[in-house]
């Protein structure tokens, strides 16, 4: 009964030894009854994240209080191959399946847990949220470590057909140029183990027998471990709320000869709060407000050699309400099929946060794309002259279907993005003298078509893919670093066509730089003037051409040429 006092009626009193521990809740005049985790289910596509929150009921009579706990509780995954689950409560997708995501808490009267159940589905044949994968970038493109047995993190980020960005760490294939200097583990976790550099390099299957690869470098400077000179802490200043709202600090280490290198976690770090009771600090550097005021939070790295370097940021914990995380985003419905030209359809896009009201309609908030602009445009709530005009709406110009994109920025930096589909399916008039429905020139037709290039080989030095205008004008594509000005990686460029179909616009690309391995099948191999030949006529050393025609019917073409 004492021990029951001091926690839930004594707020002024707390015995350290009581019963051999420290009772943490004594600086709370309540205790813990129960958790409940939010939202209770969640479906992913590998390689996606969302945030989990864990609520606590807190219990005194007369006065039940809730509070967010999401970093003080333990967190578990039942099938870890499915899911993990950060100690902050962030779910991270890593393959097909279904696994239960639990909570623990020890609360006044034992044990308590919530889980939730999250769903994953696997983004197989080269297709992610948001469209097919064009490119791969290693993140960061350039690393270096001092000595052998130090790691380094890469990330693989897909850029996608439609702009859209998806993390593809744990779905590419990792390998290291020189396994003597450095390996890489299926993770992108590379380990030095030799002094020299390295090419690391991520392998995505983009189905259709084609690959899509990406590039860093790791350096190791030395074959013996360096002291650290000196120490920062980023951000150096942080407001956040009184209400659990949580920033994650980061810890960088100077080296003697300027190499940096994260720390954060490092064994060598110890973190602390000026001010535990306005926020406190955990051992990764996880920031927590739990009071307002101001409290500097402190970073101290110990040198193997005894010597002590050390850094600091300062939070200001005011006592607004957090921030509310967009958890996922939904476009209602997931398919519109109309029957005519100029017909429109009406997407809404609804977005799970993590704090009431749970939905939320963001139908003029978030920012729509289409996959096919040109054909099927969709519009943003960003008219100057209208802000109040709806979003969403998708416009038939032409027969076929696109993939109709949501993106939406949460409070807390995330990105969100949900996919729908829209179709204007080809129906032949009868009789023949008569239109039918979505056909070609009944209402309007195709604003315009476009060429799509990109590399699918490893070359990332020295490539180049141009071509010209409809009218001639050279190099209106002049896409790769082997452009006199630095071209993308990825380049698009627009041409009209013929809305009757009558006629067809041929364009000669022309391709040079590196070892020459051939174009898609999209592009037949060609002379110069865009007279076909055979493939087998692609020489290595280039240059080569390729012939892309368009019309009404094929309005959108993307082309690979690979080089190595």
């Amino acid at each position: 009964m004492f021990a029951r006092s001091c926690i839930r009626g004594l707020s002024h009193i707390c015995l350290g030894a009581l019963l051999g521990a420290a009772l943490i809740g004594c600086t709370n005049p309540t205790g813990l009854d129960s958790i409940q985790v939010s939202p209770t289910s969640q479906s992913l596509t590998a390689g996606q994240t969302a945030q989990l929150t864990a609520t606590g009921t807190y219990g005194n009579a007369n006065h039940l209080s809730t509070q967010n706990i999401t970093s003080g509780v333990t967190w578990n995954s039942s099938s870890p191959s499915v899911a993990t689950i950060s100690s902050a409560g962030l779910v991270t997708a890593v393959g097909a399946g279904t696994t239960t995501i639990t909570a623990n808490a020890q609360a006044f009267n034992g044990p308590v847990n919530s889980s939730a159940t999250i769903t994953v589905s696997a983004a197989g044949g080269g297709v992610v949220s948001g469209g097919s994968v064009t490119s791969i970038s290693v993140i960061p493109g350039a690393q270096s470590v001092s000595a052998p047995g130090q790691t380094s993190q890469f990330l693989a980020i897909g850029t996608t057909s439609s702009g859209a960005t998806a993390d593809l760490t744990s779905q590419v294939t990792w390998s290291s140029s020189s396994v003597q200097i450095a390996t890489v583990a299926r993770t992108g976790l590379a380990t030095a183990v030799s002094q020299g550099s390295t090419t690391i390099t991520a392998i995505y299957n983009a189905g259709a027998g084609s690959v899509v690869t990406g590039t860093g470098v790791l350096t190791v400077t030395g074959g013996t471990k360096e002291e650290f000179t000196a120490i920062s802490v980023t951000p150096s200043s942080q407001s956040l709320s009184s209400s659990g709202q949580t920033s994650q600090l980061i810890a960088l280490g100077t080296s003697g000869t300027g190499l940096e290198q994260d720390v954060t976690s490092s064994s060598l770090v110890r973190w602390s709060s000026s001010v535990p009771s306005i926020a406190t600090v955990s051992a990764s550097g996880l920031v927590t407000g739990t009071s307002p005021g101001n409290a500097t939070i402190t970073a101290v790295l110990t040198n193997p050699d005894g010597t002590v370097v050390s850094g600091t940021a300062s939070v200001a914990i005011n006592s607004t309400p957090a921030p509310e995380p967009l958890l996922s985003l939904q476009i209602i419905p997931s398919s519109i099929t109309v029957g005519n030209l100029q017909d429109t359809g009406n997407f809404l896009a609804i977005g799970t946060f993590s704090t009431p009201p749970y939905v939320r309609d963001l139908t003029n908030s978030v920012t729509w794309v289409s996959s096919v602009p040109d054909v099927f445009p969709v519009n943003s709530n960003n008219s100057p002259t209208d802000p109040g005009a709806p979003g969403g709406i998708v416009t038939a110009y032409g027969d076929g279907g696109a993939v109709i994109i949501a993106e939406a920025t949460s409070s807390d930096g995330g990105i969100q993005t949900a996919t729908a589909t829209f179709n204007c399916p080809l129906v032949l008039p009868n009789p023949p003298l008569t239109a039918g429905s979505c056909f070609p020139g009944s209402q309007a037709a195709a604003l315009k078509a476009t060429i799509t290039v990109y590399n699918e080989g490893l070359n990332t030095t020295n490539w180049l893919v141009t071509a010209p205008s409809a009218t001639g004008t050279q190099d209106v594509i002049h896409c790769g670093p082997g452009w006199t000005q630095g071209g993308g990686s990825v380049c698009v460029a627009p041409y009209p066509i013929d809305p009757t179909g009558a006629t067809s616009l041929k364009i000669v690309l022309e391709a040079q730089g590196g070892q020459f391995g051939g174009w898609s099948w999209s592009c037949a191999p060609s002379d110069k003037d865009g007279n076909l030949i055979p493939s087998t006529s692609i020489t290595a050393a280039g240059p080569n051409y390729c012939a892309v025609t368009l019309n009404a019917n094929n309005p959108n073409v993307t082309v690979g040429a690979i080089f190595n």
